[in-house]
C-alpha cells in the first residue's frame, strides 16, 4: 500500500489503464467534493396501466419482448446505484472493485431480462420523425421536439386497444406499447418523460423486430449511461437500472433486500426473483455505507457464478442459444453508440482463471447513422459502411471472438498487476479516532433507547431482556472508554520515554 505523507494513496499508481482518473467522480470524492445520490431515471411505474389484448401479446413476443414485458417495476435503491457508479470505469467498461474487475455481461442481460443478445445490431436509417409517427402510429403528437415523443402521450392515446380492433389498429397500438416499453426501461433517458422516435421503424414488422439483438443494445446503452454518470460533472443516470441493480443483487453481498417470502427462483427472467421484495428502508441505505462496503469488499462477498444452481435449461427457451455469446469480446451497438464488451477482463464470472488482460485500445464511442439505402438484413450492407465498417465487422464476427480458456494462469500475478493500475478506494479510510467516536455514539444511542423504555409496564421476561441490553450497552461503553484512556496513557508514556529513556511502563 503506497503512502503520500500521512495519507493513503488511492491509486492508480500506473495510469496506463485508468487514464481518465482526473475526470472521474472518485477524484472529486477523495478531495471532499461529495455530489450525493444520483437522480435515477427509469419510468416504468405506469407500465401496468397498459392493457394488452391477446393479439398484442402475440405481437410483442414476435418482436422479442415476450419475457421482458413480464418484469414488474422494481423499487430502485438510488444510493446503491450511485455507489456502484463510483466504481465504474469507462476506460474498461468494468467495475473496479478490491477483488478485481467485474462487469455486466451479455449473459446477465439474457438471464436477468430475457432479452435476445444475438441478431442484427439495433440501428436504423434516418427518417423524418413526423412521417414515422403518421405512418406507423396513425397519429403525430403536437410537441414532437427533437424527434422525441412524450411517454404520457403514448399512454393516453394507445394504452387501451379494443379487443375487436382491426389488424392495422392493433399493430399501431402494439408499436406504441413497444416504443413506450423501451423508452421507460432499457433506453430511458435523462431528458425526462420522453423517448426517441428513431426506435419506432424497427417495430414496423414484428417478425423483423424479433431479429434484432435488443439485449446487446440495452447493454451498450447502459454502458454509455454508466460511463457518463461516472464523470464528476454528472448528477443523473438512465438506462436499464433494473438490470444494474439486479446484477448487483446476484453478484455482490452488498445492499441485498430481505425476502418477504420465498425467493422466486423458478421464474424466468431471473429479475423476477426480486418481485415483491421489501421496498422499505434498508439497513445500509445510504451512499457512504455502500461506498465503505464496496471499498472493503472481500472475495467471500462475491458470487462469481450466481446462475450455476438455477435451472435455466427449460426457462430460457428460444433465447438459450444466444448464451454462447456471453464471453464474446465484441462491440455492442445501439444506433450511434458503440461500446466494447470486454469479458476477457472478468473471466472469473465465467468460471475461468483471470490472467493479466490485454490493453484496451481507446475507441470511438459514436458511429454514423445508416443512410436510406441501407438494408440491415443483408450482411454486405453491414460490412460496407465506411466509418462504421470496423464496429459492424466486429459484431458480425461476434461468434469468432469468444474468449477461450488459457491453460496456464497465475492469478497472483494478475492481482499484483491489478493493485498497480486500479483505484483502491473511493472514500477516504476512516481514522481510528473517527471510528471510535462513531462506535461510542452508537452505543450511547442504544443505552439511551434502552433507558427510555417504561420498565414498570413490562412483564418479568421483557424486563429481564431490557436489563441485559442495558448492562451490555453500559459495559461496552465502559470498556470503550477504558480502552481509550489506556491507549492515551500508552501514547503519553511513549512520548515521555523518547525524551527520558529511564521512564518505564507501569502496565
Amino acid at each position: 500500500m503506497a503512502w503520500m505523507g500521512s495519507t493513503i494513496d488511492p491509486g492508480p499508481i500506473d495510469i496506463s489503464v485508468l487514464y481518465d482518473q482526473d475526470n472521474h467522480i472518485s477524484s472529486a470524492i477523495w478531495d471532499g467534493q461529495e455530489r450525493g445520490v444520483l437522480r435515477c431515471h427509469e419510468h416504468s411505474s405506469m407500465l401496468e396501466q397498459w392493457k394488452l389484448t391477446a393479439k398484442q401479446i402475440e405481437l410483442v413476443e414476435k418482436a422479442g419482448f415476450g419475457y421482458f414485458r413480464t418484469i414488474p417495476t422494481i423499487s430502485l435503491d438510488n444510493s446503491l446505484i450511485s455507489a456502484l457508479v463510483e466504481r465504474w470505469r469507462r476506460e474498461t467498461n468494468t467495475f473496479h472493485l478490491p477483488v478485481g474487475e467485474m462487469t455486466i455481461t451479455l449473459e446477465d442481460v439474457v438471464l436477468l431480462l430475457g432479452l435476445p443478445v444475438d441478431g442484427k445490431p439495433v440501428m436504423g436509417v434516418t427518417r423524418t420523425p413526423g412521417k414515422v409517427c403518421e405512418n406507423l402510429l396513425g397519429k403525430v403528437p403536437e410537441d414532437l421536439n427533437g424527434g422525441m415523443v412524450k411517454l404520457t402521450w403514448l399512454k393516453e392515446c394507445f394504452s387501451k386497444c379494443p379487443e375487436d380492433a382491426p389488424v392495422e389498429e392493433t399493430e399501431r397500438h402494439t408499436r406504441a406499447y413497444l416504443l413506450y416499453l423501451v423508452g421507460c426501461t432499457i433506453f430511458s433517458t435523462t431528458t425526462g418523460n420522453k423517448v426517441s422516435v428513431m426506435y419506432l421503424p424497427l417495430f414496423e414488422k414484428f417478425d423483423e423486430a424479433g431479429k434484432f439483438a435488443w439485449g446487446a443494445a440495452a447493454l451498450a446503452f447502459l454502458y454509455r449511461a454508466l460511463g457518463n454518470a461516472s464523470l464528476k460533472s454528472q448528477s443523473t443516470i438512465s438506462g436499464s437500472l433494473t438490470l444494474l441493480q439486479c446484477w448487483s443483487y446476484y453478484r455482490l453481498n452488498v445492499g441485498n433486500p430481505k425476502f418477504n417470502d420465498e425467493p422466486n427462483d423458478g421464474c424466468f427472467p431471473f429479475a423476477l426473483r426480486w418481485k415483491g421484495r421489501a421496498s422499505g428502508p434498508r439497513s445500509n441505505s445510504n451512499i457512504v455505507s455502500y461506498r465503505k462496503a464496496l471499498d472493503s469488499l472481500q472475495p467471500s462477498d462475491v458470487k462469481w457464478l450466481p446462475y450455476k444452481d438455477l435451472d435455466s435449461s427449460s426457462s430460457v427457451g428460444d433465447i438459450k442459444e444466444s448464451l454462447i455469446l456471453r464471453a464474446s469480446k465484441t462491440v455492442l451497438i445501439c444506433f450511434d453508440k458503440a461500446e466494447r464488451h470486454l469479458p476477457d477482463r472478468c473471466l472469473r464470472q465465467f468460471g475461468m482463471l483471470q490472467p493479466v488482460p490485454m490493453d484496451v485500445p481507446r475507441w470511438e464511442r459514436k458511429i454514423r447513422a445508416l443512410d436510406q439505402g441501407s438494408d440491415l438484413s443483408k450482411e454486405t450492407d453491414l460490412q460496407l459502411k465506411g466509418k462504421n465498417q470496423a464496429e459492424l465487422r466486429e459484431w458480425l464476427e461476434r461468434r469468432l471472438r469468444i474468449v477461450q480458456v488459457e491453460e496456464v494462469v497465475d492469478e497472483i500475478k494478475y492481482m499484483e498487476w491489478y493493485e498497480r493500475i486500479t483505484r483502491k478506494f473511493v472514500g477516504r479510510p476512516e481514522s481510528l479516532e473517527s471510528e471510535f467516536q462513531r462506535i461510542v455514539a452508537a452505543m450511547r444511542e442504544i443505552a439511551d433507547i434502552a433507558d427510555s423504555f417504561p420498565a414498570d409496564r413490562m412483564d418479568s421476561r421483557d424486563r429481564k431482556s431490557l436489563d441485559e441490553i442495558k448492562n451490555a450497552a453500559h459495559k461496552s461503553l465502559m470498556d470503550l472508554v477504558g480502552d481509550s484512556k489506556k491507549g492515551r496513557r500508552k501514547i503519553a508514556t511513549k512520548r515521555k520515554r523518547e525524551d527520558d529513556p529511564t521512564i518505564k511502563d507501569d502496565y
